[in-house]
């Protein structure tokens, strides 16, 4: 083992400087959780129903409004979208032709402030296809989604859709089909 790491490095011990203190420390506070402001959290959470009210009008731009004009938009399959017009010309073309009168359920599990402007949420969703009264299980989705709050404003900025397969387990797809059911 001592062949294939080599030499161990040898480092003196000399003390840090103090800006070096300073860095270190301005370092380990700024990487602490933040604390939410209520305000705050209720701003990002009405951004997503905003989102889920859009898709629900088959409205490309209501579905977009929520996003910078910059953001990243990953779809399901990989789809690559930047910017809130890419992301709302992608979704109306997806409501005329394929998504015309389905409806998508949605829950927030979570927002976490990594900073007082920029937020992390998890959600859930899920869809009904048009002519249908239940979900589609295999469309159930977790979405990630990176909040930026700009001149006061929140957005989002960072879209990551995933299919929620959990690959052997399928007692949490149940799960998480009967979660969302529960919105219906």
């Amino acid at each position: 083992m001592r062949k294939l790491l080599g030499k161990p490095r040898q480092f003196r011990n000399k003390p840090l400087d103090n800006s070096l203190k300073e860095e270190c420390i301005m370092s380990l506070q700024t990487s602490r959780p933040q604390t939410s402001n209520p305000a705050d959290e209720a701003a990002i959470r009405a951004l997503y129903q905003q989102q889920l009210d859009g898709w629900n009008r088959g409205d490309g731009d209501a579905f977009a409004a929520p996003y910078t004009e910059d953001a990243d938009f990953i779809g399901f399959d990989g789809t690559h979208l930047k910017g809130r017009r890419e992301i709302a010309s992608f979704h109306q073309m997806l409501f005329d032709k394929y998504l015309r009168g389905s409806r998508l359920v949605g829950k927030v599990r979570s927002v976490r402030f990594l900073t007082p402007d920029v937020a992390i949420m998890h959600a859930v969703g899920g869809t009904v296809m048009p002519g249908r009264s239940d979900l589609e299980p295999d469309r159930n989705s977790i979405h990630t989604i990176v909040a930026i709050k700009r001149n006061a404003e929140w957005r989002f900025t960072a879209f990551q859709n995933s299919r929620a397969q959990f690959v052997g387990r399928p007692e949490l797809a149940q799960q998480l089909t009967e979660e969302l059911r529960q919105l219906l």
